[in-house]
């Protein structure tokens, strides 16, 4: 083996060693602004049903397909069609809503909790996206067993994103170190981007 195959080998193999503790760092709770406050919490209230609408025809059908693919790649973590749709159409109608790619977010969603809704960190976030308690005090009702429902999970974790990616001006690497907690490292936005790339399909 020469010297710089096994450097990167090495090199990889420290990411993965070091992954488990960038996971378990979880976001930071931080003093938000009023204003910030009051326009998040307007964000995760009013659940509309997630029904997509779509000015042109060719809109609607590269959903459909987007839809189609996305189903079929979900298809061995949830095995029930209508339960996958469900889900799919709310990450999407719910991506869209904050001008997030849908495929960014089943990443990270795949990266946090493997598509389980009722995963709980070792930090005690929660949910598909892993949003942590506090976020329900800052910006919600208060009632943390509510991030256990599908679509109010996923509408604080695109809320929350979004958030990052503003105070971060647009950089997906440090808004997802910050969604993490791990701001700066490469290892969790790293994850993340690997696994867009295999929900890369057909953008609606």
């Amino acid at each position: 083996m020469t010297l710089g195959r096994r450097a990167v080998l090495m090199s990889g193999l420290a990411v993965a060693l070091h992954w488990p503790d960038a996971r378990a760092a979880g976001q930071a709770e931080e003093p938000l602004a009023d204003a910030v406050r009051t326009a998040l919490s307007a964000a995760v209230g009013d659940f509309a049903p997630p029904r997509p609408s779509f000015d042109t025809m060719e809109q609607r059908l590269a959903y459909l397909r987007w839809l189609s693919a996305a189903s079929d790649r979900l298809k061995k973590r949830k095995a029930e069609y209508e339960a996958r749709v469900e889900f799919l159409e709310t990450v999407w109608y719910e991506s869209k809503r904050k001008g997030l790619d849908p495929t960014l977010v089943l990443g990270l969603i795949q990266v946090e909790s493997g598509f389980r809704k009722y995963a709980i960190s070792s930090v005690g976030a929660r949910g598909y996206m892993q949003v942590m308690p506090f976020w329900a005090r800052l910006i919600g009702d208060g009632k943390v067993d509510k991030l256990f429902h599908m679509q109010t999970n996923l509408r604080f974790g695109c809320v929350i994103l979004r958030h990052y990616l503003d105070i971060e001006r647009g950089d997906q690497f440090l808004a997802l170190g910050r969604y993490n907690g791990s701001r700066g490292r490469p290892e969790y936005p790293n994850l993340v981007f690997g696994a867009r790339r295999q929900w890369d399909v057909m953008s609606a």
